[in-house]
């Protein structure tokens, strides 16, 4: 035998397996290949532990939620499991159980440069998205996200993405969360058009805060990634219920899931496996910043002298006048009509037939009337007619339109637009 195996260099060892297969299954036996699977494997998965996060994947995503293997595990810990296998080990039961596909390698992360700022209110981002609802409606969802705690702080389904809409949003983040440092947008005319050459009503509004507003460079959405993935992840949840039919329904769906996403979802980008609401806790929030001063020059105010008017044409054009105080503030949406009219108000006003067929925001004070296009650009403004009044043309709509172009404040009705007298 030992002459054997050194003719034909091989072991003793494996000279006493051949042999034994032989005498097991005959010469067929003795060259057959045969598993080399061990008879017990102590360190293999469980079969319980495989069902459970087959069963947790799947339950996952009909509630719309990430179900990926960091998030399945992040679910079960949360629900009290322990002795848990790895991601590495999950990933595999996942692709051996057939529940996912092959994907070409992606780019690394480490590849991507990472900012994170230090504590709360650092720096917030905003973004939106267009959503269609059942009846065919298109609309927009707003969200802001801080970028330490990846906390929502506010998110709005609105008609259009348009000034008035991220208005509205930022007052709520801020009426809950408190006024951040910095405030992150990409250069759309919603949220900051300085890049364009103007200055945005959004932009006015945060610095009388003392907040500085800074956007994304052009055709570079990474900048503000983090609300970008913000994004996928809400479309998964509203994927997996049904479509809203309305704005306040959407809006309902989407502060649920805030609640989902702030307290019970793990983010992982958050060291320590929390919540975007316990990194927002564990961390203080940085102090709100310091609006700037505004110094007014007041001119001193000149009584007129005193008069008695008795003219009953006089009388009643001051009547005129006097009732035009009596319209409280207020705004509304309305849709031009083909000939460019839209009606407010009971009145009728010529807003021009190049906005036939658009979508109008229209906001009233005491005194004026404006009227906005969807990205919240000034289209419009008029003195607030007489009581009695049907029907304005457009009479100041180009120059209007025109001064909006080039100013950021709206331009106050002067004493040209009041009732002349002349006694």
């Amino acid at each position: 035998m030992e002459a054997f195996c050194a003719e034909h260099g091989v072991s003793r060892s494996w000279f006493y397996k051949i042999r034994a297969r032989s005498l097991a299954g005959g010469m067929m036996g003795a060259i057959e290949p045969t598993s080399t699977r061990p008879e017990s494997s102590p360190n293999r998965t469980p079969e319980a532990m495989i069902e459970l996060v087959v069963a947790m994947r799947g339950q996952m995503k009909s509630e719309g939620m990430d179900y990926g293997p960091l998030s399945v595990l992040s679910r079960l810990r949360r629900n009290g499991f322990t002795d848990l296998p790895s991601r590495a080990t999950v990933a595999r039961v996942f692709t051996a159980a057939g529940v996912v596909k092959a994907e070409p390698r992606k780019k690394p992360r480490s590849s991507y440069r990472r900012f994170v700022y230090p504590a709360p209110n650092c720096l917030w981002q905003i973004d939106a998205f267009e959503w269609t609802l059942s009846t065919g409606m298109l609309c927009v969802v707003f969200q802001i996200i801080d970028d330490h705690s990846r906390l929502a702080l506010a998110t709005l389904a609105w008609p259009a993405e348009n000034a008035a809409g991220a208005l509205r949003v930022v007052e709520q983040a801020i009426s809950r969360h408190g006024v951040p440092q910095k405030f992150l947008s990409d250069n759309g005319i919603a949220f900051n058009p300085t890049r364009r050459g103007y200055s945005g009503q959004l932009v006015v509004f945060l610095q009388s805060l003392g907040v500085e507003p800074i956007t994304g460079k052009p055709y570079k959405p990474t900048t503000q990634g983090k609300n970008e993935r913000f994004h996928r992840t809400i479309h998964l949840y509203l994927n997996a219920h049904p479509v809203a039919a309305t704005i306040a329904e959407l809006q309902v769906q989407i502060d649920t899931f805030d609640v989902i996403y702030n307290t019970q979802r793990e983010h992982q980008s958050l060291s320590g496996h929390q919540t975007p609401q316990e990194a927002w806790d564990r961390t203080p929030a940085i102090a709100s910043p310091t609006p700037p001063v505004v110094v007014l020059e007041v001119e001193p105010v000149v009584e007129p002298p005193a008069m008695t008017i008795t003219s009953p044409t006089v009388l009643a054009m001051l009547a005129d006048a006097s009732a035009r105080q009596a319209t409280p503030p207020g705004e509304a949406i309305r849709v031009v009509t083909p000939n460019g009219k839209t009606g407010v108000l009971s009145m009728n006003f010529k807003i021009g037939t190049y906005y036939a067929g658009q979508t109008v925001h229209i906001r009233w004070t005491y005194k004026i009337i404006d009227f906005y296009d969807t990205q919240g650009t000034l289209i419009a403004t008029y003195p607030m007619p007489p009581k009695g009044t049907t029907y304005i043309g457009n009479g100041l709509t180009r120059r209007n339109a025109l001064y909006s172009k080039t100013a950021t404040t709206i331009p106050k009705p002067g004493p040209e637009s009041d009732v002349s007298i002349t006694l």
